[in-house]
């Protein structure tokens, strides 16, 4: 999404799903090439469970049930175990990724969350430096207020948000290292913990957050105000 999008500032769904589909923009950027074994898993288990439950219904509807009854307990119960599979490869081994690929730098698998009512984007990231014989896989946790990138009129700035992830990932860092902010450091995420409070509204945390934060300047202008010609 460019800088020229405008989003709700105070739905976290819209700050985070916006923020999600600019990590594969910026890795492509930087010559990643994304990894979809896990994706293209759980739609063959998604089709497939849909396509049983397809066949039996078009078969008893040609027919008729004493001819199909033979055919659906087996189908149920194929059906069941996909479904299953489905929800368990969904909830448990990719768990909220939204990135998985390969560069020059090494290898990368990312997700994401944000809490309820809390506007921090949270981000478990595994990776490997290259070359993968000599250096073992490494996970860290970061974490920071989307209002770090984010227009206090809903308008997303790439740059901060791609000096944030090459500071705090060393992959990306040492694939992007003129976007390399030392003053950020790697694995920091700090957030003032004075404004996140759990008795606190998220349209309260967000205003707290967009005082608190740096204003962005994006091609439309100091807080996401267009220019007049």
């Amino acid at each position: 999404m460019s800088a020229t999008t405008k989003i709700a500032v105070h739905s976290l769904s819209d700050l985070k799903n916006t923020t999600d589909d600019a990590l594969p923009n910026y890795l492509h950027s930087l010559k990643f090439r994304q990894v979809h074994t896990q994706t293209d898993i759980r739609l063959v288990l998604g089709y497939a469970a849909v396509a049983i439950a397809g066949a039996l219904f078009y078969f008893d509807w040609k027919f008729g049930w004493e001819a199909s009854k033979p055919y659906t307990a087996p189908a149920v119960a194929a059906y069941l175990v996909l479904n299953s599979a489905f929800s368990y490869w969904l909830w448990f081994v990719e768990k909220g990724v939204v990135y998985e690929g390969e560069g020059k730098t090494g290898k990368i698998r990312i997700s994401t969350s944000a809490k309820k009512h809390i506007p921090i984007y949270e981000v478990d990231v595994t990776y490997t430096k290259a070359p993968y014989t000599s250096n073992p896989s490494q996970t860290i946790h970061i974490r920071t207020p989307f209002t770090r990138w984010f227009t206090a009129d809903g308008y997303f700035i790439a740059k901060p948000f791609q000096q944030w992830l090459a500071s705090e990932i060393p992959v990306v860092g040492a694939a992007d290292p003129n976007n390399v902010v030392e003053e950020i450091g790697r694995g920091s995420g700090t957030t003032p913990e004075s404004i996140i409070n759990a008795n606190t509204s998220a349209y309260e945390v967000l205003e707290q957050l967009k005082a608190a934060g740096v204003k962005a300047t994006g091609p439309s202008g100091p807080g996401g105000r267009r220019r007049k010609a």
